[in-house]
C-alpha cells in the first residue's frame, strides 16, 4: 500500500509544485530587478553553453541562444525598465518525465516613456502568451526555454456589424 502523498501521483504533485515555485521566481526577479535570483532560474552548465542549450525569445526580437546571451538579454531589459509589474493568469503546467511546460498568459504593467524629463513615466499595459519549459537538474528544475508572443488588442465586436 502506498502511502498518501507518495507515489507517482505524490511526486507529479512535488513536481508540479516545485516547477510553479520556479516560474514564479523567474517573473519575480525581474519585478526585483534581481540578476542573481534570474541567473539562478535558468539552466546551467554543459547543457547551456552559447552553442545552444537556452534559448529565449522575447515579443519582437529574434532568438536567442545560449545561456550568456539570454541573460544579457534579460539584464538589458532590467537595465532599461524603471517599473514592471507581471500578473500571471491562464497558468497551465504539463510534466513529462524530466521535463516541464508551463504556458501562461502575462498581464504586465511597465514604465512608460516620460513625456518630459524629470516627469514620473506613465504606467503602460500589455498582454504576453508565454511557453516556458524546465528540465529536472540536479539543482531542482530550471528554466531551458522561454517564448512570449505578445497578444494583439482584438477589434471591438461592435465595430463588426
Amino acid at each position: 500500500m502506498t502511502p498518501p502523498g507518495g507515489g507517482t501521483a505524490g511526486r507529479a504533485a512535488a513536481d508540479r509544485e516545485a516547477v510553479l515555485a520556479v516560474n514564479t521566481a523567474l517573473y519575480e526577479s525581474l519585478e526585483r530587478g534581481d540578476a542573481d535570483a534570474l541567473t539562478d532560474v535558468w539552466l546551467s552548465g554543459a547543457d547551456a553553453d552559447d552553442t545552444g542549450g537556452v534559448v529565449c525569445v522575447h515579443p519582437g526580437w529574434p532568438m536567442l541562444r545560449g545561456r550568456a546571451t539570454v541573460l544579457r538579454s534579460y539584464m538589458l531589459i532590467m537595465a532599461n525598465t524603471d517599473y514592471i509589474q507581471f500578473f500571471l493568469t491562464d497558468v497551465e503546467v504539463e510534466l513529462s518525465g524530466d521535463v516541464a511546460l508551463v504556458t501562461c498568459t502575462e498581464n504586465i504593467l511597465s514604465s512608460g516613456e516620460a513625456e518630459e524629463e524629470g516627469e514620473l513615466a506613465p504606467l503602460v499595459g500589455g498582454k504576453v502568451v508565454a511557453s516556458n519549459l524546465f528540465r529536472r537538474t540536479a539543482d531542482g528544475w530550471r528554466l531551458w526555454s522561454h517564448h512570449g508572443s505578445p497578444v494583439l488588442t482584438s477589434v471591438d465586436e461592435d465595430e463588426d456589424d
